[in-house]
């Protein structure tokens, strides 16, 4: 492994370090978007009672804002129920605005990572075929092994670059993906939330 990575000279190394921030970035977001982290189970159950015993103070609200994600939104609305729907809603909008952008933490590095390995595994092609294009000029073709090794560096960059890039690029849409599903299922709790804030949906909404 350590001959190959020689092998494919200086560009190697910015291969390499994307690699690293890329499989860093993707265990970081593994962990941190899992569902039960940002949409607890029966967290709006649990605030729905809540409510229905007088016993949503302001510290169990401050602890509900730092519970999750989910926490943040629905915490926002809550603060402002009793200033008409259309400010709740605004203030949980821009909670759900605050939270978007904390799940898309590092989505635009592992995007760029995904974007530029490619590119400079190909710098390392044109970089390779140089060097055999001017050991051709200086000593014509009978020096094998200098051109092996622009070859050589050529292909190796190239397969290491897209070796990076490809799965960059799958976790990337996964990520987004997931993001997606996130948000949507925090705007359904908010919207419940609403309803029964505003006396729209007396239900227990467990069921």
């Amino acid at each position: 492994m350590l001959e190959i990575f020689q092998s494919g000279g200086w560009l190697m190394v910015p291969i390499l370090l994307c690699s690293i921030v890329a499989a860093a970035i993707c265990v970081e977001r593994l962990w941190s978007l899992q569902r039960s982290r940002i949409v607890p189970k029966n967290l709006l159950a649990q605030i729905w009672s809540a409510l229905k015993t007088s016993d949503l103070d302001s510290q169990k609200l401050r602890e509900l804002r730092g519970n999750s994600p989910l926490g943040q939104i629905l915490a926002a609305g809550i603060a402002n129920a009793k200033r008409g729907r259309d400010i709740m809603k605004e203030a949980m909008e821009e909670a759900a605005s605050q939270v978007s952008h904390d799940l898309q933490r590092y989505m635009t590095t592992l995007g760029i990572i995904a974007s530029i390995s490619p590119l400079l595994g190909l710098l390392g092609t044109v970089v390779g075929m140089i060097q055999v294009f001017t050991a051709l000029m200086l000593e014509g073709a009978g020096n094998a092994n200098v051109l092996a090794g622009g070859i050589s560096q050529a292909l190796i960059t190239t397969a290491a670059g897209l070796s990076v890039a490809i799965p960059a690029l799958m976790f990337h849409r996964f990520f987004l993906r997931r993001i997606d599903e996130l948000m949507i299922s925090m705007e359904q709790e908010a919207v419940k939330l609403a309803e029964i804030l505003q006396g729209e949906n007396t239900e227990d909404p467990r069921l």
